[in-house]
């Protein structure tokens, strides 16, 4: 009976936060319900007995994944219109090739380890943590060191794609210049908003 209302409850609160997500226009309200929705989530894997996914749920994602999506919003100017330049197509394309062997890794990887036994058997008598953990090591070392690279590239494209954003550094610019920036700026909110 425990396990139904909270079902439900978590079920109607992730949904309401996600909605708000998608449908508002502000950004920081956005993030926030997406914060929200994904600690909803988690309560999901906790109701089920997964207290090692409900853990990294809410450090993973709500941690990590909206720390990154906060300092993307506050680098990104999401009034302006970005026209990108590729100027060397050939990059786009390795990094392509190179993408899609990783997704490839991933799916191969799990078919691959089903022939691999784990060194350490594990006790039915520890802790759910643990026992990921053993198999998480051994077994699927693999996928796992491969996502963490692609987390690594994520990170590293989201610093990129932040600096580009950058046009003048405010730290060598006098006070002038900056006041002269920050008109320029409203004036073209204001335009915006007419």
């Amino acid at each position: 009976m425990f396990e139904a209302v909270a079902f439900y409850l978590f079920a109607a609160l992730t949904i309401g936060m996600f909605t708000i997500t998608v449908m508002t226009s502000q950004a920081l309200y956005a993030i926030t319900a997406m914060a929200a929705g994904m600690i909803f989530i988690s309560a999901f894997f906790f109701i089920l007995g997964a207290d090692f996914l409900g853990a990294i749920q809410i450090i993973v994602y709500t941690g990590a994944v909206m720390a990154l999506y906060a300092f993307g919003m506050m680098f990104f100017d999401t009034t302006r219109n970005i026209v990108e330049k590729r100027t060397n197509p050939q990059i786009v394309f390795v990094l392509g090739v190179l993408a899609a062997v990783m997704v490839v890794a991933i799916f191969v990887a799990p078919i691959v380890s089903n022939n691999i036994e784990a060194l350490y058997p594990i006790n039915p008598m520890v802790g759910n943590s643990q026992a990921v953990g053993m198999v998480l090591f051994t077994k699927y070392l693999v996928p796992f060191e491969v996502a963490a690279v692609m987390l690594l590239v994520a990170m590293i494209g989201g610093i990129v794609l932040a600096g580009k954003k950058m046009d003048k550094s405010l730290t060598l610019m006098d006070e002038e210049e900056i006041a002269m920036m920050q008109r320029i700026h409203n004036r073209h909110q204001e335009k915006g908003e007419h």
